[in-house]
C-alpha cells in the first residue's frame, strides 16, 4: 500500500563491501528495506558492489547496479533513473556520507529527489560532533567535555582542560577508525594526527575519558506523528573505552532501576526529535558514571546501525522493515506486527528472556596483532544467545563462538598473573573473570580491576559456585543436573566437571527426562500468540514449538561471521531455504549469527537460534526428525557435525560425509588423485622435523607446509629452505605420527584457476571457471580474480573441464563443489577439491545471472540436472 507521498520511484544505497564496523548487518537491513517497499508497490533501485549479499540477487530490487558505491556512481545512476526519493540509512555511514554528499551539492534538487528516512540536517546535526553538542545542552543533556580541532595545535589547547587519558574520535567514520586513547602527551600528538587524517573532514573530538563508566544503548523509532518507541535496550557488560562493537552485551539492560531506564528512555525521545528524526529508527548511546550515576550522552547514529541487526533479533521487531515504512509516510499504528499478527508497531516490544551478545575475533590468523581492545572496533563477527538467565544466554553464546570452547573454560594460569591481565581488556578477559570467581577472588575485587558491573560478576560467581556442586559428583542428581542445564551448562562441560564421560550425562539427562523446550521469541513476553516460529532453547517444562507432519529438511547455518566463512555461505543458505520452500519442503534453520538474512525470522518456515554443537543441534533433530539435514552450504561449520548426524539415523543430503573426508584428508586425497592419472604437485608427509627437512629436500624447496594439527591458528606457509621449514615446525605445529604435516611442493609463480560446478553423481555442470589475478602464494580468499579467464587456451580449458567432471565422479558429489587448479611450465595440477559451496558461489551466481544454489538444492533433493531448466547465460565460456 503506497502512502500518498507522491513518491514512485526509491533509490536505496547500499553499504559496499564487508569491512570491520560495516558487515552483512546492512545486508539484512537492505533486503528488508527492499522487500517491503515493492511489496508496497514503489520501483526500488539499489546501488550495491557486494556479489555476497542477497539484496544484489536480481530478483530483490526493480533494478539492480552492481557498481562502486561512491558520489560519482550515485550521480550517474541518479542522472539515469531520476529517482524521487533516495533512501540512505540502510547502507551504513557510506551510504549516510554519500547522501550528505549529493544534498549538499545540488544534485538532489536539481533531478527532483529528496531524502527520506532521514533529513541532511539531522545526518549532519548527528554526526558533526560540534552541533551535536550543541544540540544535547539545547535540551538539557551532558555530552562529554572536550572540545574540537581540526589541527595537532587546536587539540593540545582542549586537552589541557579535560587532562589524560584523553579519548580522540575522528568525525565521520564508522566503527571507530582512526579512533584511539591518548594516555600521555607523548602519545597524544601522533594519535591527534592519525586520527585527522582518518575523518574526512579533518576533524576530532578530543573528549574527557569515560573509561570505566558503563554503556548503554537504546534502540528507538519515531513516526512523522511523534509516535516513538524503544524497541529493545542494550547494555554493554564491558565498560566504557571498548568500542561497542568489541563489547559483550547483553539484553535486556539489567543493571538500571526503573527510574534510572525511564529517565534514559525520556532522553532518547528528546534526542530523536531535537536532532529530527521523524520517519525511522536511531541507536543512542550512553554513559553513566558508576561513581555518581552522572549520565552522558555518547552519541547516536541517524540510521539502521550494527546494533540495529542485534535488538531485530533479540526482540523479533524488524527496525529495517519498519524505518522503510516510516520513511515512505507510514505511521507506527498503521504498521501490523507480523510475529504477533494482532499488534501494531506502536505497541513496545517486551520480552521474557535474556540475549547476550560475544563478538568473534580472529586474532589467531594475525598473530603480531595487538590483541588489546579499545576504542576501535577489531572483531569481525558476532555471536548471539537467548536464554532465561543471563548465565543461561552467556554460556550458550561462548560455545556459539565455534572456538573450541564448550562454556567458560578453566584456566591454568596462575592466580597472580590473572589478577594483573584482566586488567586489560582482551578476547579472554570473561575466562579470566569466571576463573578468578573460581578461586574465590571477591566480585568487588574484580569490579575495581576491571571496571565490570558487580551484578554481572556476582551472576557469574554463582555460575563458579555451581561448578563446584558438580565437581567429581559421578551422579549428579536430577535437582543438580537440572539447575546445570537451566545455567546453561553443556553435557561436555558437566562431564569434565563430573569426572565422567559426556555420553553418560546424556545418558542420565534421558532417563530424567531432562531434554530443552523451545520458546518463541514473540515480541510480547507471552502477552499476545505468537503466529511465527522463531524458537530458542532453554530448560523448562512448557514447549513451543509446534512440529508439523510436513517433510522437513534441516539446513545447519554458518555461525558467526569469521575470516574464511563469511557473508557468503549465509547466503548459499538463505537461496538454498527459498528453493526448498518453493519444492514444499518445510524448511528449518538453525544459525546463531544476528546479523544475518539467514536469521530474520520470515526466511525460513522455522527458526532456532541456537548453538551449532553436537548437542544442540541434535536436540532439534531429534525434536523435528526431519527427512535430511543439509550441511553443504554453512563452510566448515555444519561439515564438523556431519558424520554425527549420520549417528543419528538421519539422512545428510547432498555429497556423503565420507567425500568430504576423502577430499580433507590430504594424504588420502593425494593418493586417490594419483591413482587416477590427475596431476597434483609433490607431496610428502613427515612426523618430526628431521623427515619433513628430508621430504622437502626430496621434493625441492619451496614447499607449502599443512600441519594436520595446529596450535597458534597457522593453517599452512611457505618454506623456502630447512631452516624455514624447522622453525616453523617447532612455531607453529605439533607433529606426531598421529598428527602428521603434510608437505607439498609450492609452484611458485604458477596461475591458478577456481571452478564451481554442479553435480548429480551422473552428470557435472560447470558454473565457472575463474582466474586469480595475484599469483600462487596468496590465499584465494585474498585474491582478485577474473571471469572468464584472461590467459587460458583452450586445451587447458578443455582439461581443467574435463578433470573437474572427473573429479566430481570420484569423489561423488552430489550438489556443488570447487576445485582449484595451477597452471605451472604449461602443466595443469589439482591444488585443492572442496565438494561443497565456496565462498565464490555467490559471485558466480551474480555474474553469470544463475541462482546456482537454488539448482543445486534441486539436485540434493533427488532431482536430475537433465530435468532441470537451467537459465541461459551471455558468459558462454564461463
Amino acid at each position: 500500500m503506497k502512502t500518498s507521498n507522491n513518491i514512485k520511484k526509491i533509490l536505496i544505497i547500499g553499504s559496499g563491501p564487508i569491512v570491520i564496523g560495516q558487515a552483512c548487518e546492512f545486508d539484512y537491513s537492505g533486503t528488508q528495506a527492499v522487500k517491503v517497499l515493492k511489496s508496497m508497490g514503489y520501483e526500488v533501485i539499489l546501488i550495491n558492489s557486494n556479489p555476497a549479499t542477497i539484496m544484489t540477487d536480481p530478483d530483490i530490487a526493480d533494478k539492480t547496479y552492481i557498481e562502486p558505491v561512491d558520489y560519482d556512481t550515485a550521480l550517474k545512476i541518479i542522472e539515469i533513473e531520476k529517482p524521487d526519493a533516495v533512501l540512505p540509512t540502510m547502507g551504513g555511514q557510506t551510504s549516510l556520507n554519500i547522501a550528505v554528499q549529493l544534498e549538499h551539492n545540488g544534485i538532489l534538487e536539481k533531478y527532483g529527489a529528496r531524502l527520506i528516512g532521514a533529513s541532511s540536517k539531522s545526518i549532519h546535526t548527528a554526526e558533526d560532533r560540534g552541533l551535536f553538542r550543541t544540540a544535547m545542552e539545547e535540551i538539557g543533556l551532558e555530552t562529554p567535555r572536550g572540545g574540537f580541532a581540526t589541527s595537532v595545535k587546536e587539540a593540545e589547547e582542549i586537552v589541557k582542560n579535560t587532562g589524560f587519558p584523553a579519548i580522540i574520535r575522528p568525525a565521520f567514520t564508522l566503527g571507530g577508525s582512526g579512533g584511539s586513547i591518548a594516555e600521555n602527551p607523548e602519545d597524544f600528538s601522533r594519535l591527534v594526527e592519525h586520527g585527522l587524517k582518518s575523518s574526512p573532514v579533518n576533524q576530532v573530538l578530543i573528549e574527557e575519558s569515560l573509561i570505566g563508566w558503563k554503556e548503554y544503548e537504546l534502540e528507538v523509532m519515531r513516526d512523522k506523528n511523534d509516535q516513538t518507541v524503544v524497541v529493545c535496550s542494550i547494555e554493554n557488560i564491558d565498560p566504557m573505552g571498548i568500542h561497542t562493537g568489541d563489547s559483550i552485551t547483553v539484553a535486556p539492560v539489567q543493571t538500571l532501576t526503573d527510574k534510572e531506564y525511564q529517565y534514559m528512555r525520556d532522553a532518547a525521545f528528546a534526542i530523536l526529535r531535537k536532532i529530527g528524526v521523524e520517519t525511522g529508527g536511531s541507536n543512542v548511546q550512553f554513559a553513566v558514571n558508576p561513581a555518581d550515576g552522572r549520565l552522558v550522552v555518547v552519541e547516536m547514529n541517524p540510521r539502521v546501525s550494527r546494533s540495529s541487526a542485534l535488538a531485530s533479533k533479540a526482540t523479533g521487531f524488524p527496525i529495517a522493515k519498519i524505518a522503510a515504512q516510516l520513511a515512505v509516510g507510514m505511521t507506527l499504528d498503521q504498521i501490523p506486527n507480523d510475529i504477533t499478527g494482532k499488534t501494531m508497531a506502536s505497541f513496545e516490544p517486551s520480552i521474557d528472556y535474556v540475549v547476550v551478545k560475544i563478538p568473534r575475533w580472529n586474532f589467531d590468523k594475525f598473530p603480531r596483532t595487538d590483541n588489546v581492545l579499545s576504542t576501535q572496533m577489531k572483531s569481525v563477527g558476532e555471536t548471539m544467545a537467548i536464554g532465561r538467565t543471563f548465565v543461561e544466554a552467556l554460556n550458550k553464546a561462548v560455545r556459539s563462538l565455534e572456538q573450541g570452547n564448550s562454556g567458560l573454560t578453566k584456566l591454568e594460569t596462575p592466580t597472580d598473573d590473572l589478577l594483573n591481565q584482566v586488567k586489560t581488556p582482551t578476547p579472554e578477559r570473561i575466562f579470566q573473570i569466571t576463573e578468578l570467581l573460581r578461586r574465590d577472588i571477591a566480585p568487588e575485587e574484580i569490579n575495581k580491576l576491571t571496571g565490570i558491573d558487580p551484578w554481572f560478576l556476582f551472576e557469574i560467581k554463582e555460575l563458579a559456585e555451581l561448578e563446584k556442586l558438580l565437581e567429581n559428583k559421578k551422579y549428579p542428581d536430577y535437582d543438580l543436573l537440572y539447575r546445570a542445564k537451566q545455567s546453561g551448562l553443556s553435557d561436555r562441560t558437566i562431564a569434565r566437571l563430573t569426572g565422567c564421560d559426556e555420553s553418560k550425562i546424556k545418558k542420565i539427562r534421558y532417563e530424567n527426562n531432562i531434554k530443552p523446550v523451545y520458546k518463541r521469541v514473540d515480541t510480547c513476553a507471552g502477552e499476545f500468540e505468537s503466529s511465527t516460529s522463531y524458537l530458542y532453547g532453554t530448560y523448562e517444562k512448557e514447549d513451543e514449538s509446534q512440529i508439523s507432519k510436513k517433510e522437513k529438511v534441516i539446513i545447519l547455518g554458518s555461525g558467526p561471521n569469521r575470516i574464511g566463512q563469511g557473508i557468503e555461505f549465509d547466503y548459499c543458505c538463505v537461496h538454498c531455504v527459498m528453493q526448498l520452500h518453493e519444492m514444499g519442503f518445510e524448511s528449518i534453520m538453525i544459525n546463531n549469527n544476528p546479523e544475518t538474512v539467514s536469521t530474520d525470522y520470515d526466511i525460513s518456515d522455522k527458526l532456532y537460534f541456537e548453538p551449532l554443537t553436537r548437542e544442540d543441534v541434535t536436540h532439534i533433530i531429534e525434536k523435528e526428525k526431519p527427512a535430511g539435514v543439509i550441511v553443504q552450504f554453512g563452510g566448515q561449520t555444519p561439515l564438523k557435525l556431519a558424520k554425527h548426524i549420520q549417528t543419528l539415523g538421519i539422512p545428510i543430503m547432498g555429497t556423503s560425509p565420507e567425500s568430504i573426508d576423502m577430499a580433507e584428508d590430504r594424504k588420502l586425497f593425494g593418493q586417490i588423485l594419483r591413482k587416477n592419472g590427475i596431476k597434483i604437485p609433490d607431496w610428502t608427509t613427515a612426523s618430526n622435523a628431521e623427515q619433513a627437512v628430508q621430504g622437502a629436500l626430496g621434493i625441492g624447496f619451496p614447499v607449502l607446509v599443512r600441519p594436520s594439527y595446529v596450535l597458534g591458528g597457522r593453517g599452512m606457509e611457505i618454506a623456502y629452505n630447512a631452516d624455514d621449514l624447522e622453525s616453523y615446525i617447532e612455531k607453529a605445529a605439533l607433529v606426531t605420527p598421529e598428527h602428521p604435516v603434510l608437505i607439498d611442493k609450492f609452484l611458485e609463480d604458477a596461475f591458478e584457476f577456481d571452478v564451481d560446478a554442479i553435480s548429480d553423481g551422473e552428470t557435472t555442470l560447470i558454473c565457472g571457471l575463474m582466474q586469480h589475478i595475484e599469483e600462487a602464494g596468496v590465499h584465494s580468499g585474498d585474491s582478485s580474480c577474473v571471469l572468464p579467464p584472461y590467459m587460458l587456451s583452450d586445451l587447458d580449458r578443455e582439461l581443467i573441464l574435463d578433470q573437474t567432471k572427473k573429479l566430481s565422479k570420484i569423489f561423488n558429489v552430489k550438489g556443488l563443489m570447487n576445485v582449484q587448479f595451477a597452471l605451472f611450465e604449461g602443466k595443469i595440477y589439482v591444488l585443492e577439491v572442496n565438494p561443497r559451496a565456496s565462498r565464490t558461489v555467490p559471485f558466480v551466481s551474480k555474474a553469470t545471472g544463475i541462482p546456482w544454489v537454488k539448482i543445486a538444492t534441486r539436485v540434493i533433493a533427488g532431482e536430475r540436472l537433465k530435468n532441470i531448466d537451467i537459465p541461459q547465460n551471455n558468459n558462454k565460456k564461463r
